[in-house]
């Protein structure tokens, strides 16, 4: 038999409880939490934000939450529209620069039917592939490999975000502004 090895993720398997240490949504508290780094918030706008995905299917997985807390799309605004579009158009343009996919996948999975794990706060997950990255080990292994740890995906991520034109970094542990 192969073994994988990724020895990062036994403190992900051994934390107490997930989340913990959020009452209520966690998308709603994370941006307003002090050190973006640790809640893996790459990027933000006025309206929406980046944020690295604890269980990802491929380095890079990020979501682009809008603030709004609302699981029904048609809630948003135009301009949390625009802004949730804006960001998300950058998102692509840093995960391209940062980590070089052959493509993505991206879309929403709105209500819990959809298979979100967090259904009253719509999100877009934005997913970069590479040719031949689909193996055996999750068809047959029940297994996902993931190649990064998260932290360097969230260094180089914020790297390629700082370097966008409108992009503000405010200071160590704090995500990219985009005004």
């Amino acid at each position: 038999m192969d073994q994988v090895f990724a020895p990062w993720r036994i403190e992900w398997i051994k934390r107490d409880e997930k989340n913990s240490d959020v009452d209520g949504c966690v998308f709603c508290a994370f941006p307003e939490r002090e050190d973006d780094r640790e809640n893996l918030l790459v990027a933000r706008s006025e309206h929406a934000f980046v944020l690295l995905n604890n269980y990802p299917y491929s380095p890079g997985h990020v979501m682009v939450i809008p603030r709004t807390h609302t699981g029904e799309y048609a809630d948003l605004t135009d301009e949390q529209l625009l802004d949730h579009a804006r960001l998300k158009q950058r998102t692509f343009k840093a995960v391209e620069t940062a980590l070089e996919p052959d493509g993505f996948n991206a879309g929403l999975n709105l209500g819990e039917g959809a298979g979100g794990s967090i259904g009253d706060h719509l999100h877009t997950h934005i997913v970069p592939r590479w040719q031949g990255d689909t193996n055996f080990m999750p068809v047959i292994g029940d297994t996902s490999v993931i190649v990064q740890a998260l932290e360097e995906t969230y260094d180089q991520l914020h790297e390629a975000f700082a370097a966008q034109e409108g992009a503000t970094v405010p200071g160590a542990g704090r995500a990219v502004v985009f005004e």
